[in-house]
């Protein structure tokens, strides 16, 4: 078995994350006791409201926190993956995991670039949209089409036939059309606080660079594949330029799978609420085996079949 563990991106929290595994396990409450943050992280992910779990200065440092204390509790039970990678947010879980952030580290960062994150977004008129059933090359065209209006671009090659577009609210509303009649089988506006992953974050870039020079970064332990090339760290690349990167580029998610297929990856486990990246790895790569853990029941069940036990 080559394992790897990927990590959920925002969007997928929901109040309640984290509650059953605070409650049984120790370690896993510790973390979200002692997280370094100014709310009260332990109350909004388990009680919500809602809402404000999903203002992303709120949702980035909880689903960190959650990814932190579910990896540590894999490890402690000797699962340790070859390889890890996570959608958008999920990669300074994955680098957690790699051993290149601390456990405060990668909460603190998270916190950082989602109050960076909003802050760049704030008074723009933006939208996200999901595009279904359209090539890559086709909807590069839409948007290059659509940029009279404004910025808008492909943010997310998720898999196969699902797509993300993002930028100003006329442009990505004009792609949106476009793609329709063109053949996409569906367009659906996303509910996002900001045009995510495209180049009207380049603010939220630059203060992440600021940032990052302020905080320790460790060796790499195994490889990670970075959300902005579809690949690992090669000669010449720094971490903290790629995470800047990554930020205002778009999310190579399919070719991060197409990656890890190549390199040997056999089994995946999903860290976080939801089964989303599953379900991208079931359409891009299926002979993958993917499994995923949102709840201690879950944990226990995966932690049981990658031993060779029965649950």
């Amino acid at each position: 078995m080559k394992l790897a563990f990927v990590y959920a991106g925002q969007g997928s929290q929901k109040a309640g994350m984290g509650k059953d595994f605070y409650e049984e396990f120790h370690e896993f409450a510790n973390i979200f006791d002692r997280a370094p943050v100014e709310f009260d992280l332990k109350k909004l992910c388990f009680d919500g409201p809602e809402e404000q779990l999903s203002q992303t200065r709120y949702t980035q440092p909880c689903m960190v926190a959650f990814a932190v204390g579910v990896t540590d509790l894999l490890y402690q039970k000797g699962i340790r993956p070859q390889a890890a990678a996570g959608l958008s947010l999920g990669e300074y879980s994955a680098l957690y995991a790699a051993g290149v952030f601390s456990r405060g580290t990668a909460i603190a960062t998270a916190a950082f670039r989602g109050r960076a994150m909003e802050e760049a977004a704030a008074g723009l008129a933006c939208g996200m949209t999901a595009v279904l059933g359209l090539d890559r090359e086709t909807l590069q065209a839409v948007c290059a089409q659509a940029s009279e209006l404004g910025t808008v671009q492909i943010c997310n090659y998720n898999c196969p036939g699902q797509l993300v577009i993002g930028g100003e609210q006329a442009a990505v509303e004009k792609a949106g059309a476009l793609a329709k009649e063109l053949g996409a089988k569906r367009c659906m506006p996303l509910k996002v606080s900001g045009p995510f992953h495209t180049r009207l974050m380049k603010p939220a870039g630059d203060a992440l660079a600021m940032y990052f020079k302020t905080i320790s970064f460790g060796p790499m332990e195994f490889p990670v594949c970075f959300n902005c090339k579809g690949g690992p760290l090669e000669e010449g690349e720094s971490i903290p330029a790629l995470l800047e990167r990554q930020v205002q580029s778009p999310v190579y998610w399919e070719d991060t799978i197409r990656r890890m297929e190549a390199d040997g990856i056999d089994t995946v486990v999903e860290i976080g609420p939801g089964k989303a990246l599953s379900g991208f790895f079931k359409k891009t790569a299926p002979a993958i085996q993917t499994y995923s853990i949102d709840t201690a029941a879950g944990f226990h069940r995966v932690v049981a079949a990658l031993k060779g036990e029965h649950a």
